[in-house]
């Protein structure tokens, strides 16, 4: 009798995601190309919802990697070969290597973004002057708001890197099952060879015992012993 497959329930889930954040992707690198400060109202609401939308897809590819373990364990449980079992490990580590690409350029953003934010040296004069009339009003609440941005860029950044150490973990554990599915193979393969050659072995024995019986019951138990000494003598 064969079970719900686990993999198909979780599988819908993360292509959706994954169609959900790829257009996201390619929005954020387009606003990213024309920002020209990190602190761009466009640029971080962009950069948010993609990284809002890789999290969830990180949950969704780790409950992938459970939905195969768990059919790992007994594929044929659930009617499906080997050869399923290792396509559905593939389409983990494809997953998991598009997100960690995701992830590398939000991470190239922030560098660049950091470069962008060095002042010029033709204001350092016109600084200078606003430190003289000193830092209070406006100038003063959006010093704070932009070190509060940074800060949490920062925090995102942070969390992003425990989510994409989670990825990496995910592949490696998925690797190992991969390995673990080729040496169930071989070991099939084996059993499958021993198999074929004891049988070979049995069925020849059965002819040669139906052959005597046979012939024993035609000639009669002397001439099946005299027939069996005179063979043995060409040896």
């Amino acid at each position: 009798m064969e079970h719900a497959d686990p993999f198909l329930q979780v599988q819908a889930d993360v292509v959706s995601t994954l169609q959900t954040s790829r257009p996201l992707f390619s929005s954020y690198l387009r606003i990213r190309s024309l920002a020209k400060s990190p602190n761009n109202p466009e640029l971080k609401q962009s950069r948010s919802e993609l990284e809002t939308t890789l999290t969830e897809l990180t949950a969704d590819l780790n409950d992938l990697v459970e939905s195969v373990r768990a059919i790992e364990q007994d594929p044929y449980r659930y009617g499906l070969e080997l050869e399923e079992v290792q396509r559905r490990r593939k389409l983990v580590d494809d997953v998991g290597d598009e997100v960690e690409k995701m992830h590398q350029e939000l991470q190239q953003a922030v560098s660049n973004s950091a470069v962008d934010t060095l002042p010029n040296p033709t204001e350092f004069d016109a600084a200078l002057e606003e430190e003289e009339r000193g830092r209070g009003g406006e100038d003063y609440y959006a010093s704070m708001e932009q070190q509060r941005q940074y800060e949490l860029m920062h925090e995102q950044d942070e969390q992003l890197d425990g989510v994409f150490r989670t990825v990496g973990n995910l592949r490696q554990q998925a690797d190992d099952m991969g390995r673990e599915l080729e040496d169930q193979a071989v070991m099939i393969d084996e059993v499958d060879t021993l198999a074929d050659r004891v049988g070979g072995s049995w069925r020849m024995g059965c002819r040669v015992s139906n052959i005597s019986c046979a012939r024993m019951r035609i000639h009669g138990p002397r001439f099946v012993s005299r027939h069996s000494y005179s063979s043995s003598s060409y040896y």
